[in-house]
């Protein structure tokens, strides 16, 4: 089987999307649409749970929210007016039902049902030091430590044993729980995944993103602000704050290629970033060119920025097909090569004799790029430019997003002109850390505290990082003991 995407093969896939109701009839039918909007950050599987003031519903399935759950016998099972969904990708380990989430347990305190955003950096030594305790895990997730964590807390209050998990984990996490007791949402104390909140009427929504906001018309209120845990029961709101504070350090690849581009983070919006970007990268890496071209969809606000910022003309040289399915299959090399083309294809005319500067989000294996560029030259430009969107991506991330381990990073085994020998481009050009700092508005990436998590650039991990430390790169045994699913 080919990925009919094959330029997205070579992406950093975003960790998981998650969506949660409180206060509406028909809760799970809200959570739905929310889901479709977030459906970027997690194709792989889909959950929602329900809660009717007495009883949990519970439907989770692989694959897309569409085909899942746009079938009115699933909805209509899923009574309450309190629900929260979760789209998947997982990370590492291995794909099955088991790891779906929502995650349901039943708990002295009754039922609990958790959907998390992120990656618990050090699940693997809590849940070791769990099993020796006696706890039975059903799944491979590390979602699933927090509610043991949760479970054998000897604290009184449902709260304050979330409370007191939440204090022995490390990593990152946006969650949102559904309890009898009513909704939590919260994120890690360096908010490092994203989460809002908004309002509809009388209803409470919580997503991942604002654009799962709009599609079922709540106005955005504000973010959960990092180490904040919202409490929803019935009508009333209120806001906790355990965790000693510390400087925020949102992840920084949202805003170049995780978000949708019609979203907004932390009263940005992230198309106008993606644009700053590319007009940045343009005053830092210019070229002469006939055209500016975008690898689309993800490069195509910097595209625009780039062309407007360098006066080159913005044009779309590559043309996406939006109706091809995710896979089919491949009886032969010569069919997987011709594969390629399925969902992306050069815009030969537009091409043929003009001096091309490519735009896109990143660089990570290479393979894509390498792939692109080929294309330009068999459409016959006669120069192949790259810029690309983002620093060089020379360390892998342990905070949910699905990198490779380090070797197979381009840009950590080579430098930019080995990059650009392998990619077999005419030139080369990232854009710089502070170039990305200044596009978001500030000055400068400051070496004492930066205002973002940019680990993957930088190596400059804002948490300790403790199953790391303790078992080294990931290997087979290590993915099936401990499934990274954000």
């Amino acid at each position: 089987m080919l990925t009919t995407n094959p330029f997205d093969d070579d992406k950093l896939r975003e960790e998981c999307g998650i969506f949660g109701v409180s206060g509406m009839d028909g809760a799970a039918a809200a959570v739905a649409l929310g889901l479709h909007a977030l459906q970027h950050r997690g194709q792989e599987a889909a959950g929602i749970t329900s809660f009717d003031g007495r009883q949990f519903h519970i439907h989770r399935a692989m694959g897309h929210v569409a085909g899942n759950f746009d079938r009115d016998d699933v909805i209509r099972g899923l009574h309450g007016d309190t629900a929260c969904g979760h789209v998947r990708y997982s990370t590492t380990g291995e794909t099955s039902l088991r790891n779906v989430q929502p995650l349901y347990a039943e708990l002295a305190s009754g039922g609990f049902a958790i959907a998390h955003n992120g990656n618990i950096s050090n699940a693997m030594r809590l849940r070791r030091d769990l099993i020796r305790r006696g706890a039975i895990f059903q799944s491979t997730s590390d979602t699933e430590v927090i509610i043991h964590l949760v479970a054998t807390s000897q604290f009184r209050t449902l709260i304050d044993r979330f409370i007191d998990a939440l204090k022995q984990v490390e990593g990152a996490y946006s969650l949102i729980v559904m309890t009898p007791e009513g909704m939590i949402a919260c994120r890690d104390p360096l908010g490092i995944r994203p989460l809002v909140m908004g309002k509809l009427d009388d209803t409470i929504v919580f997503a991942s993103e604002t654009v799962a906001l709009d599609v079922v018309g709540a106005d955005y209120v504000r973010d959960v602000e990092p180490g904040e845990l919202v409490i929803v029961k019935g009508g009333e709101i209120s806001s906790h704050k355990p965790f000693a504070p510390v400087g925020a350090r949102p992840c920084i690849f949202e805003y170049v290629y995780f978000s949708r581009p019609d979203s907004i983070s932390d009263n940005r919006s992230v198309y106008s970033v993606r644009k700053a970007i590319g007009a940045q990268l343009a005053i830092e890496a210019p070229v002469e060119a006939d055209l500016v071209v975008p690898v689309p969809d993800s490069g195509v606000p910097a595209a625009i920025g780039y062309a407007q910022q360098s006066g080159i003309p913005f044009e779309l040289g590559i043309i996406r097909s939006h109706y091809v399915g995710r896979t089919f299959i491949q009886p032969g090399d010569q069919i997987r090569h011709l594969g390629v083309k399925l969902k992306h294809n050069a815009n030969r005319e537009l091409i043929k004799g003009k001096r091309v500067v490519l735009i896109d989000d990143s660089i990570v294996r290479g393979t894509t790029s390498l792939k692109i560029v080929q294309m330009m030259r068999e459409a016959g430009a006669a120069e192949v430019h790259m810029r690309i969107a983002s620093p060089p991506t020379r360390h892998s991330c342990f905070y949910g997003v699905d990198t490779p381990e380090r070797a197979k990073l381009l840009a950590a085994k080579l430098d930019v002109g080995g990059m650009t020998d392998f990619i077999h481009a005419d030139s080369l050009a990232f854009i710089s850390i502070d170039g990305l700092y200044k596009a978001l508005g500030e000055a400068h990436r400051a070496d004492i505290h930066p205002k973002y998590c940019d680990a993957c650039f930088t190596g400059e991990y804002p948490t300790t990082l403790t199953d790391q430390d303790e078992n080294g790169p990931p290997t087979d045994q290590f993915a099936l003991l401990h499934e990274r699913v954000g």
